[in-house]
C-alpha cells in the first residue's frame, strides 16, 4: 500500500468536494474548502478517528468494503475508484459486473431528493444507497451487514420483509422480483452474481423455485406500489425508474400525487423521519 499517496488522494478528494455536492448543508462559514474529515467519515460510514489516521499515512489497511465507502462518499469516478484501489494494493472490482460503486450521476440525483423516497440498487436487488426519505418508509439498508442489503434475499427468506405490502399485493411482488431476475441473469451469463443469487433463492424458498420455473420475464419500470407504514398508514406510491445501463444500477424514486391522501401521509413520514421505524424493506 502507497501511503503517502494513498492519503495525498484522500485529501485532495475531500478539499475539492463541496458540501452541497456531498448532499450535506454547508451550516458555518468554512476556513477551508471542500469536506470536513467529519463529512467524509460520516459519508462513509467509519469513525472519525479512523479517517483521520488514514489522512496521516498511519491507519491500518482499508478494506475492499472500506475503499468501496471511500470512493462513495468522495464521489469518485470509476477511474477515480480504480486508482483509490490501487494505491491499497488492492485490485478494483471487475467493470463487467454490476459495480457496487454508485455512478456519481445517479448520486447527484439522489442527494437532491429531499421529499420522496428514493435509493439507489443495482439490477440483483442490491441497495447501494439510500435518501433519508427511503430509510423512513422502509429501512436504513445500509447499516445492515452487506449480504443483508439485497432486496430479493430478504423478501424471499425473511418473513418480516413482506409486512411492509398490503398481503394481496405480495404475490405480484413475488412474481415480478423472480421476473426481473430472470432477465438480469439472461442478460449478463458470464457474471456469477445473478447466477448464484438464484441459486440461493431456490434451495432456500419454494415460492421462488415454483415462480423460477415459470420463466416470466419483465425488467422493472415504473408502477404504483402501496406500502402499509407502521406510523402513517397506507401509501399508494408511483415507482419511477432511471437506468444507469454502464453500471447496471438502478435510481427507484417513490412519489406521490399532490392532493391525495398519501401526499398528505407522505410529508408527515418526513416530519417524523426515522422515530420508531420498525425493520422493514422494500
Amino acid at each position: 500500500m502507497n501511503r503517502a499517496e494513498f492519503a495525498d488522494f484522500l485529501r485532495r478528494g475531500r478539499a475539492r468536494l463541496t458540501p452541497s455536492a456531498a448532499g450535506l448543508t454547508a451550516g458555518a462559514r468554512r476556513r477551508t474548502p471542500g469536506l470536513r474529515r467529519e463529512e467524509v467519515a460520516q459519508l462513509a460510514g467509519m469513525s472519525v478517528d479512523y479517517y483521520t489516521r488514514l489522512e496521516q499515512c498511519r491507519g491500518p489497511h482499508p478494506s475492499r468494503q472500506m475503499l468501496a465507502a471511500l470512493a462513495r462518499a468522495l464521489r469518485l469516478t470509476d477511474d477515480e475508484r480504480d486508482h483509490l484501489f490501487h494505491l491499497a494494493g488492492e485490485e478494483p472490482p471487475r467493470r463487467e459486473t454490476a459495480s457496487t460503486h454508485v455512478a456519481p450521476g445517479l448520486l447527484l440525483i439522489l442527494d437532491r431528493l429531499h421529499d420522496a423516497p428514493a435509493q439507489v440498487v443495482t439490477d440483483c436487488g442490491e441497495v447501494l444507497a439510500q435518501n433519508a426519505m427511503a430509510r423512513a418508509l422502509t429501512l436504513d439498508v445500509m447499516s445492515l451487514p452487506r449480504r443483508e442489503r439485497n432486496l430479493l434475499r430478504r423478501y424471499f427468506l425473511d418473513p418480516e420483509a413482506r409486512h411492509l405490502f398490503p398481503e394481496e399485493d405480495r404475490p405480484d411482488h413475488a412474481r415480478a422480483h423472480v421476473a426481473n431476475l430472470r432477465a438480469v441473469t439472461a442478460a449478463r451469463p458470464d457474471d456469477p452474481e445473478p447466477a448464484a443469487l438464484v441459486a440461493e433463492l431456490r434451495a432456500g424458498s419454494e415460492e421462488f423455485a415454483r415462480l423460477w420455473a415459470e420463466h416470466e420475464v419483465s425488467l422493472r419500470h415504473k408502477a404504483t406500489k402501496r406500502f402499509l407504514h407502521p406510523l402513517v398508514g397506507l401509501l399508494e406510491l408511483d415507482c419511477e425508474v432511471l437506468l444507469s445501463h454502464e453500471h447496471h444500477q438502478l435510481l427507484v424514486i417513490h412519489t406521490a400525487r399532490p392532493g391525495t391522501d398519501t401526499y398528505e401521509r407522505l410529508q408527515l413520514l418526513r416530519v417524523v423521519g426515522l422515530q420508531d421505524m420498525s425493520p422493514q424493506a422494500v
